[in-house]
């Protein structure tokens, strides 16, 4: 026996509700991959996707490479399939269309790039880099999304918490006034699942991903966990975060 999945089934008749918020911002254009060989990126928009890359971080790899090297190494890729969206959310964060990966290496003569996945002619790609400011108020978005599908005319806003650790300043911030709910369709509990890449650090504090979803849902049980790759709808994410909420009438 080699692999397998466990986890657990819901049915149909269980509401529920699902958001991805990324992790990594675009640095760059969108573009079609034009050329490709298993997951090595050979061309973008007919040009040699090495340098496009290079370009696109304003780095050469001429005389002392380190420094491009460096910066190579601190970007992502973000592949769209064919079919998808390309546009950026208003948070500047990618779409759900868009799956975050690794670039493991350059292939100095094809002038290529090689990911850790593989690539087709057709699907388009843009390099992304982490961004901690774009991660929080994407999160703090996916929250709002499903507060107002729940209950689309029971919000009522009232003022944010006196008190606020200074991490989470940005956050209260981006969210404004805290939409606490009123007699209606209401949370009966969520499951959180966060890229490990994501948490601590990245967010200023151990436990600060989960301290945002609290705030923006309000008092409702919610777990969470870290994971190595976030499964939703029909794909396996990297530098995400997965919240789903069970719904319940009042």
């Amino acid at each position: 026996f080699a692999g397998g999945l466990s986890g657990v089934a819901f049915g149909a008749d269980v509401p529920l509700l699902s958001r991805v918020t990324q992790g990594c911002q675009p640095v760059g254009a969108t573009y079609h991959i034009t050329a490709a060989q298993d997951n090595v990126v050979l061309q973008l928009d007919g040009q040699p996707a090495l340098e496009v890359l290079l370009d696109t971080l304003k780095v050469s790899l001429d005389g002392d490479p380190q420094e491009a090297v460096q910066r190579v190494r601190h970007t992502l890729a973000g592949l769209m399939d064919a079919d998808g969206a390309s546009q950026a959310g208003r948070t500047g964060h990618f779409g759900t269309d868009t799956r975050v990966r690794h670039i493991i290496g350059l292939d100095g003569a094809r002038h290529g790039v090689a990911l850790a996945d593989h690539v087709e002619p057709g699907m388009r790609l843009a390099f992304c880099q982490r961004n901690a400011a774009a991660a929080r108020a994407d999160l703090v978005r996916i929250c709002a999304e499903i507060r107002e599908e729940l209950e689309p005319q029971e919000l009522e806003p009232v003022p944010q918490p006196a008190r606020a650790d200074a991490d989470m300043a940005p956050v209260y911030g981006a969210l404004g006034a805290v939409q606490q709910p009123r007699p209606g369709r209401h949370i009966a509990g969520a499951i959180y699942v966060s890229c490990s890449g994501r948490g601590g650090p990245h967010f200023g504090a151990p436990g600060a991903e989960l301290q945002i979803v609290r705030h923006a849902l309000g008092d409702v049980p919610l777990v969470g966990f870290f994971a190595g790759g976030e499964i939703a709808h029909q794909h396996l994410y990297g530098y995400t975060g997965v919240l789903t909420v069970f719904c319940a009438d009042e």
